[in-house]
């Protein structure tokens, strides 16, 4: 099957940040961290091509939320496979600082808020930012309508998600901070941080 991806521009305070970071940059008062090919923790065998975008944009926006937010946002999403066994590339931007503030997973949900899939995330991602991980099978139709989104240790879900279809496209949302707030203690739970 195809590859669908959806990628996202940042509206609000991620775009003052972004442009606050670009101005400072301009300025020669900072610099950015090389995009390097990311390290795949249990890469799908389907074809799913996990990479950054590699792109000095990716790396200040994701230089921007570490020092604005605590919030873990997924900039992309996308699906390989077939029906009822997809795997999903999810690429998150997050102000990982060690184990002590990171992502440590992300989820597909159906559109009640019923969890379908969880990829824990065994290590922080501090010099990797933004960073993609794959994960599945994940068991839905082409049609049906799920949302994605990231997960903090310690900070739990922020608003921010990406829902969509295989068959349609995925755009960004803000989801109410209590959406599905119960599968946060649904397993599996990471069983700690590596580094």
């Amino acid at each position: 099957m195809g590859c669908f991806a959806y990628e996202f521009a940042r509206w609000g305070r991620a775009a003052a940040v972004l442009g606050c970071a670009l101005a400072i940059l301009a300025c020669g008062s900072s610099s950015t961290r090389p995009t390097d090919s990311p390290d795949v923790e249990g890469s799908a065998e389907s074809g799913a091509s996990p990479e950054s975008d590699g792109a000095d944009g990716g790396a200040l926006a994701a230089d921007a939320a570490r020092e604005t937010t605590t919030e873990a946002v997924v900039t992309e999403v996308r699906i390989t496979g077939q029906r009822e066994r997809y795997t999903f590339g999810v690429t998150i931007a997050s102000p990982d600082t060690g184990c002590d503030q990171y992502a440590d997973w992300w989820e597909v949900l159906r559109a009640d808020g019923t969890l379908l899939y969880r990829r824990i995330l065994a290590h922080s991602h501090v010099d990797e930012q933004p960073f993609t991980r794959t994960g599945g099978p994940v068991a839905i139709e082409p049609t049906d309508t799920v949302t994605v989104r990231a997960h903090m240790h310690p900070g739990g879900y922020g608003t921010q998600a990406i829902r969509g279809s295989v068959d349609g496209e995925f755009a960004s949302i803000r989801v109410d901070a209590d959406f599905a707030a119960a599968a946060e203690r649904e397993p599996p739970q990471p069983s700690g941080c590596a580094f």
